[in-house]
């Protein structure tokens, strides 16, 4: 009999088996957390409406047919987070879900088309809570894949060291000295990030908008520095880089917004969650509208979403890629390593 994948020879599955019995043993460990902190876990649908309304997120699109009825179209959700927060305005206050996502055009060594997410949403806590929280899991994760340190592409991460905290504008100031809140105000001022992002030999267009430079930046020049040594939080994202969160009291040009890094990969994203329904439709409107300029589509708003949103109680959300995690915890060099039925690779075209 011949086997169409080499992953499927036993040898190849007795290497790979380790990897796959540790992330079991974390994944129930995750459970056990979020169990004796008196967390729910939900389970959340998979076709939505709406995919998600983030400009560079790309869904999977089907169609539901019934015999009365002609095809109405569904997308595959690229998060949960539209679920989980419906859940939220209908009453629950402390929920987890480890949900398949799928996203379309991304496969890398980090990056694979269905994935598992972990998120987690709490009504009755500062969004900062969510960095410990999030950290102590990461922690645990290491400890019962029985790993010291995490190791990737040169760079290294102890996750039982202090965490460091620091703001988008700091990291900027330090790694690639921008003063990132001078170009953010009244309103984000594309030419003079610009002008200083070619200084850094950063490639750029004549129709780049602010965030296409300031994505460009933080991905060359910041993330790279990132969860060295020990792992980042980098907070207070620009308030036009977080739809979903809502501003710092202190400062509305920042947002409740952080990210959670180890040796330069990112593995987490958290919310203060924005809760004003009439601004977020602002938001979903505006990241549709560079999608459309970007890529020449756009996904539908989900109406009974930010019906639902009128509800919802001040919250803090965070996803957390399971995978990723995983991967770091084992010493996988690809995000295949750990899962039990990676898709197979495309076959180029000639």
């Amino acid at each position: 009999m011949t086997i169409s994948s080499p992953l499927w020879a036993r040898h190849v599955h007795a290497d790979r088996r380790p990897r796959l019995i540790a992330r079991g043993r974390i994944t129930a460990a995750i459970r056990a957390f979020f169990v004796a902190r008196d967390f729910i876990e939900v389970e959340t649908g998979a076709l939505q409406v709406s995919p998600g309304n983030e400009t560079h997120l790309h869904a999977f699109a089907t169609a539901l047919t019934l015999p009365d009825t002609g095809p109405q179209p569904f997308y595959l959700h690229t998060s949960p987070e539209f679920a989980c927060k419906k859940l939220l305005s209908a009453g629950e206050d402390r929920i987890f879900t480890l949900a398949r996502a799928y996203r379309n055009g991304e496969r890398s060594a980090l990056h694979h088309p269905e994935f598992t997410m972990l998120e987690w949403y709490r009504t009755d806590a500062d969004y900062s809570r969510l960095m410990f929280e999030a950290v102590e899991i990461i922690q645990m994760a290491a400890r019962k894949a029985e790993c010291d340190a995490f190791q990737w592409r040169g760079a290294s991460c102890d996750p039982f060291a202090q965490f460091h905290r620091l703001s988008v504008a700091e990291a900027f100031l330090e790694f690639a000295d921008i003063d990132l809140l001078a170009t953010l105000q009244p309103e984000p001022d594309v030419a003079m990030l610009a002008q200083m992002a070619a200084r850094l030999g950063i490639r750029l267009a004549p129709d780049d908008a602010w965030s296409d430079i300031f994505s460009r930046i933080l991905s060359e020049k910041i993330e790279p520095h990132l969860g060295r040594g020990r792992i980042t939080v980098l907070d207070e994202y620009p308030a036009c880089e977080a739809a979903l969160a809502r501003k710092c009291e202190n400062d509305p040009r920042v947002s409740e917004r952080f990210e959670i890094y180890a040796c330069g990969v990112e593995l987490a994203n958290a919310f203060g969650e924005l809760t004003d329904a009439d601004e977020q439709r602002h938001r979903f409107e505006h990241e549709m509208t560079e999608k459309q300029r970007i890529y020449g589509e756009t996904y539908p708003l989900d109406e009974d979403f930010l019906s639902a949103l009128r509800e919802m109680p001040p919250a803090c959300g965070i996803a957390l890629g399971l995978d990723r995690l995983v991967m770091l915890c084992t010493g996988a060099t690809k995000i295949d390593d750990v899962l039990w039925n990676p898709m197979p690779q495309p076959v180029l075209l000639s």
